[in-house]
């Protein structure tokens, strides 16, 4: 199932909050990250057709999701902000999901997700007795009753504890494998690095930057690579490798070399040939600045 997103802006008045954003979404789980008020919750009301784009298109498997009642059949979405009435329970809530989507057997589709999430034990409780982890793995729920092919989720993991965390990327990562396309937003690049290598981030209503993000940091050339080295003989590799053009910069430390390199291809295929020249062994080389939030950070002060 794919969910296209082809040059679609949103405007409230003078204000822009989604401009110009194109992207296509296959089977598997990626996360839609930015600071907070990067557009994100309105990008993803878009693509549950919550609210109607300004400019361009959004389709699910080649539906458009504006004013398509139809696309709900295949689409769930996991709302940033709660709506769940506190006076029912559980499985009152997620049964109510499981009518309104037609089931031919709603009581057993809502314990069936309620049990997905590991809320069967608690869902003849009330929600208002609920903490909020437990009411946001109830959302999940209503929204996975049905079995979707699209999951949209709006900082899913707010209020869960780190079993419940865990217990919900790891939920996320097999619903993914097993042919889902999920699409989940966050802020916190913790869980997106845990869960997903594919991003989409966003910075004040744009795309940043769309792909694997280990990719996406190799292909900024404009700043310094830094690597981790440790050799038999660093202080004389490290001699070496300043007279290398591919690299900025050698400081020598305890566990190693810190090398700062303005291209990454050059300097990972220069290494062996320079260690072999000098007849010094590599025992350790590794990239130190090919987290996420390396990524991340380059591109909200871009």
């Amino acid at each position: 199932m794919t969910l296209e997103v082809t040059g679609v802006s949103r405007w409230y008045g003078n204000v822009v909050a989604v401009n110009d954003v194109t992207m296509t979404l296959g089977p598997g789980v990626t996360g839609l990250l930015g600071p907070n008020g990067a557009g994100k919750t309105t990008l993803l009301h878009m693509m549950a057709g919550f609210l109607a784009p300004s400019r361009g298109t959004l389709t699910v498997d080649g539906e458009p999701t504006w004013r398509n009642p139809a696309v709900y059949r295949k689409l769930g979405l996991v709302s940033e902000r709660e709506s769940v009435h506190s006076y029912l329970t559980a499985h009152e809530f997620v049964l109510v999901s499981a009518k309104l989507h037609g089931l031919t057997d709603p009581a057993a589709a809502a314990t069936r997700a309620l049990d997905l999430v590991e809320m069967a034990e608690f869902q003849d409780r009330r929600i208002g007795t609920y903490s909020k982890g437990m009411r946001q793995r109830t959302r999940v729920a209503a929204a996975l009753v049905h079995e979707p092919d699209v999951l949209l989720l709006d900082e899913p993991f707010n209020g869960m504890d780190p079993r419940q965390r865990m217990h919900m990327m790891d939920l996320l990562h097999r619903l993914g494998t097993a042919g889902r396309t999920i699409l989940f937003s966050s802020h916190i690049l913790e869980e997106v690095e845990q869960l997903s290598g594919t991003v989409q981030v966003m910075v004040s209503g744009r795309l940043a930057a769309s792909g694997d993000f280990r990719t996406i940091r190799r292909l900024m050339t404009n700043r310094p690579h830094v690597f981790a080295v440790q050799s038999t003989d660093d202080r004389r590799l490290a001699v070496a490798l300043m007279h290398q053009p591919s690299v900025n910069g050698v400081d020598l430390g305890r566990e190693g070399l810190t090398v700062r390199a303005g291209d990454y291809g050059s300097f990972t295929r220069a290494l062996p040939r320079i260690a072999l020249k000098e007849g010094i062994r590599v025992r350790r080389l590794l990239p130190s600045d090919e987290s996420l939030e390396s990524v991340f950070s380059y591109l909200v002060e871009a």
